[in-house]
């Protein structure tokens, strides 16, 4: 027998493993000695009131079933002289992009601005500690892209393209824990997402493909509007009939480079504000309805959204048990982020609050890059206003919905440290409008979540890219330029990990498919 049974119980019995093949029997009516395995496939908490229950789906089976394996395995073809395709950018859609192309039996060459896990760990050390940016090694660049050292969550409302199961298998396979497979947020964790990242390297590596770091890409190569290459800083040209653009949205120069060739790009929305910070144990009496959380349950995590003068204003990025960290990647600007290690045990919650910004909002005459300006502008005030080197401008919540300069400030994760600043003032009232409005209303819809004791940090700017370039949606080719594939975040097709590994993933096979056809 192989069935799923549902199991609905209290946080404690939730987190006894063994007693689950028993209540498995008891809900199924079957004897238990009948079962003899299980595998989650579902977990998820609902604590909409103080009766807190823990949802669990399971497979369970009898001896005369065989056991599902617990890692997926998956066989990477030796391509060492295969067709090779040059990919622009180690992030998620640029690696899994790569592992795509190897299944499918092309060689992929992966060139990457920033350096290797390893070394990059460094350099984002240095950042708080020394306040010096590496402007190719940072939060943002370097193996594994903003995500590895920005959180990895791996949560996704896109279904649009690709399998988010693939994905998880495929992360798990290289590493990621179980938990990934069955948690309704999954979460791998800031300080165990860099192995994964090296493990799926060396796949990539002993498959035959090429990563090469601290190569950075000056030039596209194209003729007669096809792409034939890419050219480094190093003077070295690197030919191939397909080139996947997944730098990822801090990207900026490729962008202005694709600009300047007269290669269409496109402004689109965004979204910018200010990380907030609340002490974890608030959210958690908030979130649980009680004064103190229960070690069975994990940090509580919040998501909240609301229309304000007819924009959105949202949570992004929520971090329960995290750290603000700054994502800066060029001097003389304050840049926000957050990130949770795998056991989730800051002291501090944070998220980012943001409020979508439209192409109208700028002039016609500024181009495409007028959101770029924009979120620069912001990044430049956000230094100004700070207490130097990467001290963020910071205000007490009430205070900012108040407009009024906070006298001092609470404990905060952000190491480089906060200085007390009129963030309500500097930034353009637009935004700070909408977020006073929205943070009055979440106040009233979770009754303690306004107040003195949470901290704004500005600024939080880069939530996605101000900028899509244009692809064909069957094909992915740019619009204009044949052989480009954009794809990811930075071309603006994607949004966190897993969405922007599937549309890696869709990119490689129809890159697949093109070269295939033109044998």
């Amino acid at each position: 027998m192989r069935q799923e049974v549902e199991l609905v119980l209290p946080p404690k019995q939730a987190s006894d493993s063994d007693s689950y093949l028993q209540l498995a029997a008891e809900k199924l009516g079957v004897e238990p000695e009948l079962l003899v395995g299980y595998k989650i496939i579902r977990r998820s908490i609902d604590a909409r009131s103080r009766n807190i229950k823990i949802k669990l789906k399971l497979l369970v089976f009898s001896a005369d079933d065989t056991p599902l394996a617990s890692i997926l395995a998956f066989e990477y073809k030796q391509v060492t002289k295969k067709e090779q395709v040059v990919i622009v950018g180690s992030g998620p859609a640029g690696l899994f992009a790569a592992l795509q192309l190897i299944e499918l039996g092309f060689c992929p060459i992966i060139v990457e601005r920033g350096k290797d896990v390893r070394s990059r760990r460094y350099d984002i050390a240095r950042i708080s500690k020394d306040h010096l940016i590496d402007e190719n090694s940072n939060y943002s660049f370097g193996e594994g892209g903003a995500g590895t050292f920005s959180d990895g969550k791996l949560y996704t409302r896109s279904k649009k393209r690709g399998s988010i199961e693939k994905i998880l298998q495929v992360l798990h396979f290289h590493g990621a824990n179980d938990s990934i497979l069955y948690d309704a947020h999954p979460h791998i964790g800031t300080n165990k997402l860099p192995t994964v990242i090296q493990n799926i390297r060396n796949t990539i590596l002993d498959s035959g493909g090429e990563i090469r770091f601290e190569s950075k890409v000056v030039d596209i190569q194209i003729e007669n509007n096809v792409a034939r290459g890419v050219v480094l800083e190093n003077g070295e040209e690197i030919h191939a009939n397909a080139v996947v653009l997944a730098t990822g949205h801090s990207a900026r120069d490729i962008y202005e480079l694709l600009h300047n060739k007269g290669v269409r790009i496109e402004p689109k929305s965004f979204a910018v504000g200010v990380r907030l910070e609340h002490p974890q144990e608030l959210i958690d009496s908030i979130q649980y309805h009680s004064n103190g959380r229960n070690k069975y349950l994990p940090p509580a995590s919040y998501s909240l959204v609301e229309q304000v003068d007819g924009r959105g204003v949202y949570s992004f990025c929520m971090c329960p048990g995290g750290y603000i960290v700054p994502a800066a990647t060029s001097p003389n600007e304050i840049v926000i982020n957050g990130m949770s290690p795998a056991e989730r045990n800051s002291p501090f919650a944070n998220s980012g609050f943001v409020v979508e910004v439209q192409p109208e909002d700028f002039l016609e005459s500024e181009g495409p890059l007028a959101g770029i300006m924009f979120q620069q502008q912001l990044e430049k005030m956000a230094f100004t206003n700070g207490g130097g080197g990467q001290m963020a401008p910071a205000q007490r919540m009430h205070d900012f919905v108040n407009c009024k300069l906070s006298p001092s400030l609470p404990p905060v994760s952000y190491l480089p440290g906060v200085v007390s600043s009129p963030v309500h003032f500097w930034m353009p009232e637009f935004i700070t409008s909408r977020l006073r409005k929205a943070f009055n209303v979440f106040g009233e819809r979770l009754f303690g979540f306004l107040t003195n004791e949470a901290v704004v940090v500005a600024v939080e700017s880069r939530t996605s890219s101000p900028v899509q370039i244009p692809r064909n949606p069957e094909t992915f080719e740019h619009t204009q330029v044949a052989g480009l594939f954009p794809c990811g975040e930075g071309a603006g097709y994607a949004g966190g990990i897993v969405s922007s590994a599937m549309d890696g993933e869709q990119c490689a096979v129809l890159v697949a498919n093109k070269l295939k056809n033109n044998k």
